[in-house]
């Protein structure tokens, strides 16, 4: 019912920006007479930012069409490695001879879509061969394709791992540094042959106890049954995935904006005010980064329920305590795979410490094979993407996978 009442709310306001829309075209067009008028600017600026508020934000491109290697820019294509239920494996194949480095870029499965790490993939292609999970909305999943639990994320890491095979170096976002860590450690443990040679995380949960954020508290606040009840809901008739039960992305945007609703609502006031003396560039940053922030993609409900669970409320990972299939996520069994944590001092969704804790738990990697990275100013997003991760934090990576190749 609450997805139903979300979509006709959509339905209901998409006449206001249709005429919005229309009305901007009238207050911008230079051949029109509406648009000097003296107060076209600010007519039009209003009109915008009600289209903006009330548009409907799909998921955007990726914008990488080429890259510069050796100096000379080639062309880059976008290649579908593996096609999974819940995911595509994406390669950003260059046209070049070099044989660099092998990346597996695990891209966070926890609202927005994997293009929000587009500025950490365009930085590293340069140097390195890169590859990327593009998690897929769950409601365009049928619901013959059954089911996606934590156990399913783990193991999509693993067959991803293997695809690639014994040369890849993995780097894992925020949330699937769990997960990440769960499909190594089941690797070590078994003794496979292919296991990454080196596995960076970035801001990510690996203990959540440790200088716990907002984020943390209010998923140890409420009982698991609470979440269950009010977050989550079924797909409606009008997408493929009709039936399924998500954490809708609408309600997961809610709650990014309500966490930080006073800098929102002033970085709307400033593009506003952008839009009205001109300011062409400064406006058009603030619709890049909307545009982006602003497109979320529904989660399956066991998959948002059981990280809860693991992550959040049991800590089952620092606790040694999580089972992936019935067998247990024994990180102290990792020796082969180097390990490079980075945290940013200002993160105000994994709290500092947090993952560094995974140094705590790979107890058997030698301390030549280990560094961590405590970024001084620099808040989650800073962590993946902005001139700081470009100038300070990708180099750092650079070098510790070409030390440890």
């Amino acid at each position: 019912m609450l997805y139903a009442l979300h979509e006709l709310q959509h339905a209901m306001l998409a006449p206001f920006e249709a005429l919005a829309g229309a009305s901007h075209t009238l207050l911008t067009q230079p051949h029109s007479v509406w648009s000097h008028t003296p107060y076209s600017r600010t007519f039009a600026a209003a009109n915008e930012l009600v289209m903006r508020l009330v548009r409907r934000y799909e998921k955007p491109g990726w914008d990488i069409t080429e890259s510069v290697v050796d100096g000379r820019t080639g062309p880059v294509r976008i290649e579908k490695a593996l096609i999974k239920p819940f995911c595509q494996l994406l390669h950003f194949k260059r046209e070049t001879k070099r044989k660099d480095p092998k990346v597996l870029i695990v891209a966070p499965l926890s609202g927005h879509h994997s293009t929000l790490l587009r500025d950490t993939v365009r930085t590293m292609l340069p140097e390195h061969e890169v590859y990327i999970t593009d998690w897929i909305d769950a409601r365009m999943v049928p619901l013959h394709e059954g089911h996606f639990h934590l156990d399913d994320y783990v193991e999509y890491v693993q067959e991803f791992i293997r695809f690639l095979g014994p040369d890849v170096h993995v780097v894992s976002v925020c949330q699937p540094t769990v997960p990440v860590m769960a499909a190594v450690s089941l690797m070590s443990t078994r003794k496979e042959k292919v296991v990454p040679l080196t596995m960076t995380m970035m801001g990510g949960p690996i203990d959540t106890r440790r200088s716990p954020t907002a984020v943390n508290n209010f998923a140890t606040g409420r009982p698991l049954s609470w979440f269950e009840s009010r977050v989550i809901t079924r797909v409606p008739v009008n997408y493929p995935g009709v039936g399924r039960r998500v954490y809708p992305g609408f309600l997961q945007h809610i709650s990014f904006i309500m966490m930080n609703a006073d800098r929102h609502v002033e970085a709307h006031r400033d593009f506003f005010n952008h839009l009205v003396v001109g300011d062409g560039e400064s406006a058009e940053a603030h619709r890049r980064f909307y545009d982006e922030y602003n497109a979320v993609l529904d989660m399956a409900a066991e998959y948002y329920l059981e990280t809860l669970r693991v992550v959040f409320k049991e800590h089952a990972l620092p606790n040694g305590t999580w089972e992936v299939r019935h067998e247990p996520v024994r990180p102290q069994d990792i020796t082969r795979t180097a390990l490079f944590t980075i945290e940013g001092e200002l993160d105000d969704i994994s709290g500092v410490g947090q993952t560094q804790a995974a140094h705590d738990l790979c107890k058997k990697i030698p301390a030549a094979k280990r560094d961590h990275f405590l970024v001084e100013g620099v808040g989650h997003y800073g962590i993946f993407s902005g001139r700081r991760y470009r100038e300070r934090i990708y180099p750092r990576i650079r070098d510790f996978i070409r030390k440890h190749a």
